[in-house]
């Protein structure tokens, strides 16, 4: 039995301690903000944060999590109001939106612990965050919009 912090709330999984975090999100705890895109940590859809820190949810097992918290898009602010999520409303960052919540939980983990964020650390932090849509601009823009309110 593995007990998870996830969201500020606690919960119970008695399975294999080797699936994915993302799956356990996903399909027993039903948070389906998280996306699955790659499956080998190349894209960031399945960014969450582990104790404040962006990970990737496909290539960390429930079994490694601990007694870290995890938060997910779903526990970054229950009413999206999160500075970055407002910013992303604000500068029309998404276009099919698939990736984007990815891309804020990698976002805000950057602005927490550099909250005034060069366009370069802005480019190094987001770099492993695909988007196919190639919104780009607007999530550096959002980015640096957020920047302001944090």
């Amino acid at each position: 039995m593995i007990t998870l912090r996830v969201n500020g709330q606690q919960y119970t999984y008695d399975g294999d301690p080797a699936v994915p975090l993302l799956w356990v999100l996903r399909d027993e705890l039903s948070l389906t903000g998280t996306k699955f895109g790659c499956g080998i940590g190349l894209c960031g859809a399945c960014t969450v944060h582990l104790d404040g820190a962006a990970i990737r949810s496909c290539l960390l097992t429930v079994g490694q999590v601990g007694d870290k918290e995890v938060v997910t898009i779903e526990g970054l602010d229950p009413n999206g109001n999160h500075p970055v999520q407002i910013a992303w409303r604000e500068t029309s960052a998404p276009q099919c939106g698939y990736c984007h919540a990815g891309q804020i939980m990698q976002a805000s983990a950057l602005l927490a612990t550099t909250p005034k964020p060069t366009d370069e650390e802005i480019k190094t932090a987001m770099d492993g965050n695909i988007c196919r849509c190639g919104c780009y601009q607007r999530i550096a823009e959002a980015i640096r919009l957020a920047s302001a309110g944090v």
